[in-house]
């Protein structure tokens, strides 16, 4: 129960097999919504109830199967806001994005404490019966608690770093404008280093962020993408339905305007993906347009691969 519980929720990755917008409407929506997770532990829940009925042996209680439940769904929820990406937490009454910034998508650091706290209890347990020893009755049960207190000692590590980084974004000038938005986001591997993302007037800016000893923070070692100028082009293309739809789950939005042929190519994208490393560039709109400036085609690309 509480491995389906947890887990079922990522069935909507099945939408990327009907391309990039199937992808963008359906992913982290309908199953990690409070409705949807709501759904999954009835769902799951009733299920095990009615097999224990039918099979006595795997009897068990529908109060005791939907506490068991909420807490598969729920953490797999929890874990899915703390990182950047986030969820729409309260699909279908808003269509807003709730994401807390503190962790990777696949966090290395939380993945070692899992494991450790899997794997180490089982390694003491092979070397005591190597030696002849008994093992310990509640080793597994230790070491579970014991990993799960370092994750948790990570997210609040990763917080308390979170408002550091936030602090620093939005305490400096860029180019001599101040910032209208900021945004961290951790770095994989090292907790000290984090992806900074500022917006002002004119321009999105990538930086990091270093808060460990010995780096200073230095906003000239940003990389500035100025927004293009407002054009009849560019409304054009924004009010399109697919620029409408990347734009309502984008935080950090770019444009660019393009030549192309006798027309334009306009790329709108989301720099809270452009620091990620290679090959991840998240989800772009590319729209079409001729040289009356009318759109005359479209379609959206995740990590550089097309998907109507």
């Amino acid at each position: 129960m509480l491995l389906v519980s947890g887990l079922i929720a990522d069935v909507d990755w099945v939408t990327r097999l009907g391309g990039a917008a199937t992808f963008l409407r359906g992913h982290r929506t309908v199953t990690h919504s409070l409705v949807g997770t709501a759904a999954i532990i009835a769902a799951v829940a009733a299920s095990c109830w009615l097999i224990g009925r039918k099979y006595p042996r795997f009897a068990v209680g529908i109060f005791p199967a939907l506490a068991i439940c909420a807490i598969g769904a729920g953490v797999h929820l929890l874990l899915d806001m703390l990182n950047g990406y986030g969820v729409k937490l309260l699909w279908p009454f808003s269509p807003k994005w709730y994401a807390w910034d503190l962790a990777d998508s696949v966090d290395s650091w939380i993945l070692f404490f899992l494991l450790a706290g899997l794997l180490i209890p089982e390694l003491f347990r092979l070397v005591l019966e190597e030696i002849g020893s008994k093992p310990k009755r509640h080793g597994r049960q230790r070491g579970a608690i014991i990993g799960l207190v370092f994750v948790a000692l990570v997210i609040a590590g990763r917080a308390f770093a979170h408002q550091r980084a936030i602090a620093l974004l939005d305490s400096r000038d860029y180019r001599g404008q101040t910032p209208l938005v900021v945004a961290a986001f951790p770095k994989p591997s090292n907790p000290l280093l984090w992806s900074g993302v500022v917006e002002t007037d004119n321009a999105v800016i990538n930086v990091e962020v270093p808060l460990g000893p010995g780096r200073e923070f230095d906003p000239e070692l940003a990389d500035v993408h100025f927004k293009p100028e407002s054009s009849v082009t560019l409304k054009n293309a924004v009010s399109n339905s697919t620029a409408i739809e990347l734009l309502n789950f984008a935080r950090f939005p770019l444009a660019s305007v393009q030549p192309e042929g006798d027309g334009f190519q306009i790329r709108l994208r989301d720099m809270r993906f452009a620091s990620e490393q290679a090959g991840r560039r998240g989800i772009i709109a590319v729209i079409h347009l001729n040289a009356q400036s009318s759109v005359i085609g479209e379609h959206l690309e995740i990590d550089g691969t097309p998907g109507q």
